[in-house]
């Protein structure tokens, strides 16, 4: 029998917190995806199960990218990856871009108002002197405990990784890329005309190849700056290098 050392035991913790997270964050996006196109007219996602906020029907649908492959990076590498759908008629979204559009945004929407309410529970912690600066900021660690001990500590890692997961998969799934939201979400903003040609032209399989590939490519560059912006909108008045 293999003995797991305290730095094991603290990163498999911290991957379970990712996993976690990452369940409870891409629900709530693929639940309200099915939740707006139910309200504008398509029933397909409600009758396949999605109109839920429990994580069963869309793991489900995408055991591979809900389940086994976050499971997978959350033990390699520490935090989790993964993907999920929502169904919809696309003969629907083809007649309703508006529509359509409001379903492409309600996903990221989500995300944003869970990465809103970590960021508020955060500073109200820190203004009530539950939470501290801590010495070291991560993607994992943004908050210290002042009083309260594990427990304390552990709500702070873990709306961190909420603050930070959300803010990311807010910021990546806007971009404008196939099959992104962001692609489809643009069609609420552009003549109706014009968003339906842009849907029929990004529909294609080998464009969303591209686009997630081009996606993946750019949105590094994106990482590190918003991770420095969240930092000092949590603490504003310290330095960090």
């Amino acid at each position: 029998m293999r003995y797991c050392g305290p730095v094991e035991t603290e990163a498999l913790l911290r991957g379970l917190l990712w996993f976690v997270a990452f369940l409870f964050s891409t629900t709530v996006h693929e639940a309200l995806h099915a939740v707006a196109a139910l309200r504008g007219g398509d029933p397909t996602a409600y009758l396949g199960g999605q109109v839920s906020f429990s994580p069963l029907p869309h793991i489900r649908r995408e055991p591979v990218g809900m389940l086994i492959v976050p499971l997978l990076t959350t033990l390699t590498n520490g935090w989790a990856v993964g993907w999920a759908s929502t169904p919809y008629d696309p003969l629907w979204a083809a007649r309703h871009p508006r529509r359509a559009a409001a379903m492409a945004a309600a996903g990221p929407a989500g995300n944003l108002v869970i990465a809103l309410l970590a960021f508020a529970t955060i500073k109200a912690a820190l203004a009530a002197g539950i939470f501290v600066s801590p010495e070291h900021a991560s993607f994992n660690h943004l908050v210290e405990a002042a009083r309260g001990g594990d427990v304390v500590a552990g709500l702070g890692d873990l709306l961190t990784v909420l603050l930070v997961l959300n803010t990311l998969l807010f910021v990546f799934n806007m971009l404008p890329f196939p099959p992104l939201d962001g692609a489809s979400a643009i069609g609420g903003i552009l003549p109706e005309r014009t968003a339906v040609a842009l849907r029929g032209f990004t529909s294609s399989p080998m464009f969303s190849l591209l686009g997630i590939l081009v996606a993946w490519q750019i949105f590094p560059y994106f990482v590190r700056p918003l991770f420095r912006a969240l930092l000092t909108l949590v603490h504003p008045g310290d330095t960090y290098s």
